[in-house]
């Protein structure tokens, strides 16, 4: 069937339709995900394929043993505290594991009692669909500009900017050199490489870079991954370097929340101001609100 006869066949197939019955149906074709394989757009399927590549490499928790002090943090959460990752495990996913037995969104609060409450989730990379928001709605139009992702972890930062951005480069830099690999191995198979590089190297190093870039990414970047001490140092040399006038920084949580009990030099007022974005971009089927809630976009002054 040509698109004339399909279009002739779905307005035929309105007319027919009871008038009472109109607007439910409008709204289900509105909303449904039932269209979800006919609308998908190339650059989500090529990131859902890297999703899959990761999994495959990765436990089912996405952390490694290397990262002794990001799992005794989590546990000493006041609730107890998962590591999800959303970029690897969407909701779909994560209601299927449940089904299967694989994963819970609850904890028993008195052993052997039906006393359930839920789980907290944590993700250190963005989901898909805040990747989408990120670069169609957060961001400008990032031509010939520099981002850097600070703390990349499984990349997905530098993919989402590779697929969804036209930034000439994208740096990640990585402390972990388990998770650089893996960024290298996605690269390579993506070939990534021509806008793409990723530095195995502690933050505090690339001073240079920061003073290059116009977009900074952090996303839960030093909190469960540094000792006080070294988030207030980690800090005060982003805070030191990222000067140039303009430049954006994108951060989860709030750079407020982020420096909260830290013995920092800085006051955020004479550094950065925030700019306030707008979340109802999404249909509301697509949205997680609570989740674009954490992303935070500030100006250099």
């Amino acid at each position: 069937m040509d698109f004339g006869s399909a279009q002739q066949a779905v307005l035929q197939l309105l007319a027919t339709t009871a008038s009472a019955h109109v607007p439910a149906l409008l709204h289900w074709m509105r909303t449904t995900r039932d269209f979800d394989e006919f609308t998908q757009d190339n650059n989500d399927v090529i990131l859902k394929n890297i999703a899959d590549d990761l999994r495959s490499c990765l436990p089912p928790e996405a952390v490694l043993c290397s990262e002794q002090l990001a799992l005794q943090k989590m546990q000493q959460q006041p609730e107890p505290t998962v590591h999800v990752d959303a970029f690897l495990y969407d909701e779909d996913f994560i209601d299927s594991l449940c089904e299967e037995g694989k994963m819970s969104r609850h904890y028993c609060t008195m052993c052997g009692s039906h006393q359930t409450a839920p789980l907290e989730f944590i993700s250190h990379s963005f989901s898909l669909m805040e990747l989408k928001f990120i670069y169609h709605h957060v961001l400008p139009n990032l031509s010939g500009k520099l981002l850097v992702d600070i703390g990349s972890r499984l990349g997905t930062v530098l993919y989402g900017g590779y697929l969804y951005s036209s930034a000439a480069q994208l740096y990640g830099v990585e402390l972990n050199g388990e998770f650089c690999q893996l960024q290298e191995m996605v690269i390579e198979k993506y070939q990534f490489s021509d806008r793409i590089k990723v530095l195995h190297a502690d933050i505090c190093t690339q001073g240079s870079l920061l003073q290059s870039a116009d977009v900074i990414v952090m996303n839960n970047v030093f909190e469960y991954f540094l000792t006080e001490a070294e988030q207030a140092r980690a800090w005060d040399y982003v805070i030191h370097n990222v000067r140039k006038r303009g430049s954006l920084l994108v951060t989860v949580p709030s750079l407020q929340d982020s420096l909260l009990g830290l013995k920092t030099n800085m006051q955020l007022s004479s550094w950065v101001e925030e700019i306030p974005l707008k979340l109802d971009v999404y249909p509301e089927r697509d949205i997680d609100k609570e989740a674009l809630e954490q992303i935070h976009l500030y100006k250099v002054l």
